[in-house]
């Protein structure tokens, strides 16, 4: 389907002493099984070498993923009638961003969370968390505790591990008899469709379509009842399943509808992945002509959001701080580092405005809106907005 060349992983922050240490790089390539079309990134590296302690992603540095965080919370309480008897357990909790909602609520609610900096953040807000990477195993060790979930969470964190098997395995064992869990992916089909290559990274193991993830979920006793689009990612979806030997809610049109759309647009066939590389190939070229276009004319470069995508890009691209001078992000654990790869520094939005740059590359593009609302006083000097996915865009 894929392949962009090769990168460190890409939340391997450098520090200022790592600068004169070599860094490992790995293929970064995405192969498909013509058998169940399942996407997975070949594998050169463990889990527990990408998600370690000084793991620097935290969801709740975005507003717009709070709200939609805050969101989720309410239509789930609402639509599962969940109350202080229920129990939530969410998979990959990261910061908290998710259930310091539930936990406002008063519903009892429990953390899966590997990252120990991240975890920690989640037990500031009061939260109960495990420091585990979640499977078969760690189910039935949370099981045996009495840990059995109304509604299990697994946001953003299906395609994040490494044995989709062993961990979808472990929903059923967590789930009550009438159980929900739901899952929010990135939508296979937006990323082919919209050339959205830099959302590939050896963190992301997995690149999944409708048809992939039910395969799996059968197997392992899961049934899926219903299924969302979302905005988020750009573009993503939410699941529902349930125990396929317990669950009684019936399934939504939807999924089928779902099921319909992925095969009229090619999912089960070779040619719907073949075509990828050439775009992904020219997205990267006018990217890289419109930097050395402005190189050219003396025109001062920045961006904003030390985001995962931003560095398969740059490193992708052959991208350097000659060419992008600095990336800003709100994050202050990434702050006073610098992005793997690239070596492009990492600062704060002081910044921006203390040297004004002509251009901001927006790098996590999906948060444009929020993005260009934020940075709204860049306009005072004349500063214009870029975007390199699905194409290259510059806006006032």
């Amino acid at each position: 389907m894929a392949d962009l060349g090769s990168a460190p992983p890409s939340n391997a922050y450098v520090d200022e002493d790592g600068r004169a240490r070599p860094e490992v790089w790995y293929p970064l390539r995405v192969l498909v099984c013509e058998q169940c079309w399942l996407a997975q990134t070949q594998d050169f590296t463990s889990a527990s070498d990408l998600f370690r302690e000084d793991y620097a992603y935290f969801s709740s540095t975005s507003a717009s993923w709070l709200s939609h965080a805050n969101a989720y919370v309410e239509a789930m309480t609402a639509r599962f009638d969940l109350r202080s008897t229920s129990r939530v357990v969410e998979v990959g909790a990261n910061d908290g961003y998710l259930l310091q909602y539930f936990h406002a609520k008063g519903i009892p609610c429990t953390g899966i969370e590997p990252t120990s900096g991240t975890a920690r953040a989640a037990r500031a807000k009061g939260l109960d968390m495990r420091e585990v990477f979640f499977g078969a195993g760690a189910a039935r060790a949370l099981s045996a505790e009495g840990l059995i979930a109304d509604l299990m969470v697994a946001n953003n964190v299906l395609a994040h591990v490494p044995a989709i098997n062993d961990f979808v395995a472990g929903f059923v064992t967590l789930l009550k008899p009438h159980g929900v869990v739901t899952f929010e992916f990135p939508h296979l089909c937006r990323l082919i469709e919209e050339t959205q290559f830099d959302t590939i990274y050896h963190e992301h193991f997995s690149y999944l379509s409708l048809l992939a993830v039910r395969n799996v979920f059968a197997t392992h006793g899961l049934s899926v009842f219903d299924v969302d689009e979302l905005p988020t990612h750009g573009g993503s979806l939410r699941v529902f399943a349930q125990r396929a030997d317990k669950g009684n809610r019936p399934t939504s049109p939807a999924v089928q509808a779902m099921l319909a759309r992925e095969r009229e647009a090619g999912v089960a066939s070779r040619d719907f992945y073949q075509r990828f590389q050439a775009r992904a190939v020219r997205v990267k070229n006018d990217f890289l002509s419109f930097l050395l276009a402005a190189k050219a004319r003396h025109a001062r470069v920045a961006a904003y959001g030390a985001a995962a995508k931003g560095s398969t890009l740059l490193n992708y691209a052959g991208v350097r701080s000659d060419l992008l001078s600095y990336v800003v992000d709100r994050n202050p654990a990434k702050q006073g580092k610098y992005l793997p790869g690239s070596h492009i520094p990492i600062v704060t939005e002081q910044r921006l405005r203390a040297t004004k740059p002509d251009y901001i590359v927006l790098l996590p593009w999906n948060l444009k809106p929020e993005l260009t609302d934020q940075l709204s006083y860049a306009r005072t000097w004349g500063g214009r907005f870029v975007t390199a996915i699905p194409k290259l865009e510059i806006t006032e």
